[in-house]
């Protein structure tokens, strides 16, 4: 994806996001969009593997070990982004995406607790989930490619900059601008050694961010 392409994306993603803006505060629809970027990229990342495992022909497509072993979270059937593609337009989606989640959770005990399942909120009632589905699902973020390139990065960073600027307030608290993620990694300069970081998102972006500025693929502990 070039990069005029994937800042159209970045905006047609907060348009969609944007028409909420009457339906809710951006304090909560935040972690409604939030929540659907991750549910893309784990069903991304798991249809790739799927797929892979099929051609194997060795009939382990639907062994979670099989992706455990990857380090990609086993997607069940009914919260496979095609299932919920498939559903979009049913008046009982949210109810349907919370179902997804809690499947998840099961399939995988890492992220129990993790997931915030409130889409079938009646607060959410005036809310198109079925929009924001349409919009995801031609956009691939959980693929080795679009890992690569770190789609998900790019997308999670802007929306995090969006939700910061018209939250206007405590938005630093979630949000790092990326000149100051580039200003500590110039400081820092993370060729070796280990960081001890307990919020762990600050360390990730440094991380991202030196690979990209140096244009040097490293792996990190």
């Amino acid at each position: 994806m070039k990069e005029e392409d994937l800042k159209t994306l970045e905006k047609k993603l907060w348009e969609a996001a944007d028409k909420m803006r009457g339906a809710l505060p951006v304090s909560s629809y935040k972690f409604i969009i939030l929540g659907l970027i991750f549910l893309k990229y784990i069903s991304d990342s798991f249809e790739e593997k799927y797929q892979e495992l099929v051609e194997e022909d060795y009939g382990l497509e639907e062994d979670r070990d099989a992706y455990e072993m990857d380090h990609i979270f086993y997607v069940p059937a009914k919260a496979r982004w095609e299932y919920l593609n498939a559903h979009s337009k049913d008046s009982n989606i949210g109810q349907i995406i919370d179902e997804a989640l809690e499947e998840i959770e099961k399939e995988n005990p890492t992220l129990k607790g993790v997931l915030i399942k409130q889409y079938n909120s009646p607060d959410y009632k005036n809310v198109n989930l079925g929009e924001l589905i349409d919009i995801f699902t031609n956009i691939k973020i959980g693929s080795k490619e679009a890992q690569d390139k770190d789609i998900l990065g790019r997308i999670y960073e802007y929306f995090l900059g969006e939700f910061a600027a018209n939250e206007l307030q405590k938005g630093g608290e979630f949000y790092t601008p990326a000149c100051l993620v580039r200003t500590m990694v110039e400081i820092l300069e993370p060729y070796q050694g280990r960081v001890y970081d307990p919020a762990c998102r600050v360390w990730w972006d440094v991380c991202s961010k030196f690979k990209i500025y140096t244009k040097t693929p490293r792996k990190y502990r």
